[in-house]
């Protein structure tokens, strides 16, 4: 084939390929672009790989969330090490023996090197759990077996395993900020789609709420409609009110987007051939109207769940929120609000990472689904 007949193929591949762009549905245009962004790319894996651990918590935890060693107490990090004897060998750790200082009498712990502890797969627990909430089941993915000890993250005030309970504790945060924003979105886009369409005094009365409650202080707001909460509540109902006070006042950003789009859209062509065909404004709005921005709208709902799950952290670091015996990251953060805590034993401030690691993978993702909304720029 000569240099013109070459020419000529590839103009006519990259018209085929432009028409296959132009003619591709928005979804299709969101997916290409989304999948070119890198950071976006690692926002959807970490959240994919933290929420599948939290699904899975007791068979990835190393001990039962409430199982307990009262020898242990604030028991540092255990180090896992791969050479014994100047040999590479599976991993393992050696023995944890408890003390005291003699002159401060704090709780020190010293390594027993006589004492070699290999790392196992597929071990059995002493505590039960249940796989997935439904079936109960003692396999966990890996320990150490008695009396060697494994704290990955170490221990806290009562020789419990912190890794254990934040992979448990992951379970409540990462839903609270999913069933919250499914709350918001119901809400929001429910008034906001009444604001936008309607007009008149019903739109004046939901924009005059919305400013309401955005002119609210939101941790002072979070504190009165928490308290209001009995304190005796169950855990379930405890959870579920948490998430309701969440989505009362989450919900406002997400209805003036509905509402702004519905104001846009509302007098397209589409919309008015609906009217003329006699469909009702419940069936315009849900069927032609809010499809029509669903991109936008996903953005904006993954962008909310990092604020729902800080929301729950604050809730329940301040006291206000979930209570043991419920485990959250914010659970697990209110017991490491002393000073006595930062200088001795930091290792319990490790949720706060795991909060700080979250809410970046959601920003991540989120940007990335902001950048695919607009698949033409």
């Amino acid at each position: 084939m000569n240099k013109p007949d070459q020419i000529i193929t590839a103009g006519r591949k990259e018209t085929a390929e432009q028409e296959k762009l132009y003619a591709a549905s928005s979804w299709t245009l969101m997916r290409r672009k989304f999948f070119k962004h890198k950071l976006a790319l690692v926002g959807l894996t970490g959240l994919a790989v933290l929420y599948l651990v939290a699904a899975f918590a007791g068979f990835f935890s190393v001990w039962g969330t409430f199982q307990r060693s009262s020898d242990h107490v604030f028991a540092p990090p255990t180090r896992v090490r791969i050479f014994h004897d100047g040999r590479l060998v599976r991993p393992f750790v050696y023995g944890l023996v408890p003390g005291r200082d003699p002159e401060t009498l704090r709780k020190l712990f010293e390594i027993d090197e006589s004492q070699v502890y290999p790392i196992r797969l597929f071990v059995r627990g002493e505590e039960e759990y249940k796989l997935l909430g439904l079936f109960p089941a003692r396999t966990r993915l890996f320990g150490v077996d008695e009396p060697g000890k494994l704290y990955l993250f170490g221990a806290d005030h009562l020789g419990r395993d912190v890794y254990s309970r934040i992979l448990t504790g992951a379970r409540v945060s990462l839903s609270v900020g999913l069933v919250g924003v499914a709350l918001s979105f119901v809400i929001g886009a429910i008034l906001g789609g009444i604001s936008g369409f309607f007009g008149g005094t019903v739109d004046l009365l939901i924009q005059r709420l919305i400013e309401f409650l955005q002119s609210l202080p939101q941790i002072p707001l979070w504190m009165a409609l928490a308290a209001a909460v009995p304190p005796r509540f169950p855990p379930v109902r405890l959870y579920f009110l948490v998430t309701v006070i969440l989505s009362i006042v989450s919900w406002t950003e997400l209805a003036r987007v509905v509402r702004s789009k519905i104001i846009q859209l509302r007098e397209e062509d589409y919309v008015v051939a609906a009217r003329i065909a006699a469909a009702n404004e419940r069936r315009i709005i849900t069927r032609h109207l809010l499809p029509g921005f669903m991109s936008y709208l996903i953005v904006s709902l993954t962008l909310a769940v990092p604020s729902m799950i800080l929301g729950e952290t604050a809730l329940s670091f301040i006291g206000v929120g979930l209570k043991p015996p419920v485990v959250s990251w914010g659970v697990l953060l209110n017991q490491a609000q002393n000073f006595r805590t930062v200088a001795l034993q930091p290792w319990l401030l490790i949720p706060g990472l795991f909060v700080v690691a979250t809410v970046l993978l959601f920003n991540f993702m989120g940007d990335g689904l902001r950048d695919a909304a607009d698949p033409y720029h």
